[in-house]
């Protein structure tokens, strides 16, 4: 367990694209200062969170745990982490969750197992491991320091970056090790559910930078036509650039969900025009804003028009300055192009926004774009209805 070492794995593992949050309580601290201290540490590290009071834990889980130590918890500590590093990470990179719980050596006697649980939560895959630890051998320093060896080491693994730590571990003191792999459908499942705030697909092949605002252009493309592609190309020539990505909601506030066929159908569609897109779990755009914060959403008029209507905020124009006064306080602003409703073609300067959020709303003007089309009138032609 040499710093030589450890060094080299923490160096793989900032060489490699995947940013991560981790969540950890009881124990690993040491780990956290190796990824740190290791130059290249911003690549990897979006944030870390150690949650060790119990109402810290309680804030953090929403609820009172059954039990402070465990992998059912370190797997649900994972899986959080793993939600809020979609939020955080920039546009097109790989990201992970990882949760850690432990009991070691305290400074009074512990009549339980001295023990360690890890989870990694991937995209498509969680891998787990435990470790119970031989009692009356190692002092707090070097328990943390064996805990902090198998987060790394585990860390490394999950990145698929090449590296072995020596652990320290006895020939009694085996890990037990397991790894479950998500098939895409799986994934959809879980996010349906609502266990997963979004899924991403990087199509487009291309990585964003910190200082890069996403761009989102959501809707239900059903199906995707030269419209969209057209507003999206123009909504980043009036922000000066960006990441730009597409995004489908699999719940509809009217509706019910999509189905899983359905959304791998549509999503197919931005495979082949090489385009990023976010399915999420969000109708709402003040929702839609929590989840991405700092970006540009590219809406028509008329959503415009829905989105300031005190009806979608239980009547109350006071509820609805304080949600998307929240919103613009995260820095979202809403890229607004006009849209046929009716047989009139409504603009933002038809939309009667509220003064005190009213520069959150930017136009796009007609006479850069202009399109008519829609996908409804599409399906019509189709003979596939309006649904």
């Amino acid at each position: 367990m040499g710093d030589a070492a450890i060094r080299t794995v923490v160096e793989a593992i900032h060489s490699s694209p995947t940013q991560a949050v981790v969540y950890l309580c009881g124990g690993a601290s040491l780990a956290l200062g190796w990824l740190m201290s290791v130059p290249g540490a911003s690549n990897t590290l979006l944030e870390s969170v150690v949650p060790y009071s119990r109402v810290s834990m309680v804030q953090l889980l929403g609820r009172v745990p059954s039990q402070h130590c465990s992998q059912a918890l370190a797997k649900e500590m994972a899986l959080l982490a793993y939600n809020r590093a979609l939020k955080l990470s920039k546009p097109g990179y790989p990201v992970l969750g990882v949760g850690f719980t432990g009991s070691l050596v305290t400074s009074r006697p512990k009549r339980g197992d001295h023990r360690f649980f890890l989870s990694m939560r991937a995209s498509d895959r969680i891998l787990e491991s435990s470790v119970t630890l031989t009692k009356n051998l190692r002092s707090r320093e070097e328990e943390d320091k064996v805990s902090s060896c198998a987060l790394i080491q585990a860390m490394a693994k999950a990145c698929q970056v090449s590296g072995t730590l020596d652990s320290g571990l006895t020939e009694s003191e085996v890990p037990y090790e397991s790894e479950t792999h998500f098939t895409e459908e799986q994934e959809l499942e879980q996010l349906i559910n609502g266990h997963l705030c979004c899924k991403i697909y990087p199509f487009s092949g291309a990585h964003g930078s910190d200082e890069d605002r996403k761009i989102i252009l959501p809707g239900s493309f059903n199906p995707l036509h030269e419209g969209h592609l057209k507003l999206l190309e123009v909504a980043m020539s009036v922000c000066g650039g960006g990441y730009p990505c597409f995004e489908i909601s699999a719940i509809n506030a009217d509706k019910p969900p999509l189905t899983i066929a359905q959304i791998k159908d549509r999503v197919k569609q931005f495979e082949v025009v090489g385009k990023t897109i976010i399915v999420s779990n969000q109708p709402y755009f003040y929702k839609k804003a929590e989840l991405f914060p700092g970006s540009s959403f590219v809406i028509g008029a008329d959503t415009a028009a829905r989105l300031v209507n005190p009806k979608y905020y239980e009547g109350s124009i006071k509820r609805m300055l304080e949600i998307l006064g929240d919103c613009k306080r995260t820095g979202c602003t809403f890229l607004v192009g006009g849209r046929n409703v009716d047989g009139v073609f409504k603009v933002l300067e038809d939309v009667d926004i509220p003064e005190e959020i009213i520069d959150m709303f930017i136009s796009i003007p007609a006479d850069i774009f202009r399109m008519d089309i829609s996908s409804t009138e599409i399906r019509k032609k189709q003979g596939g209805g309006t649904n």
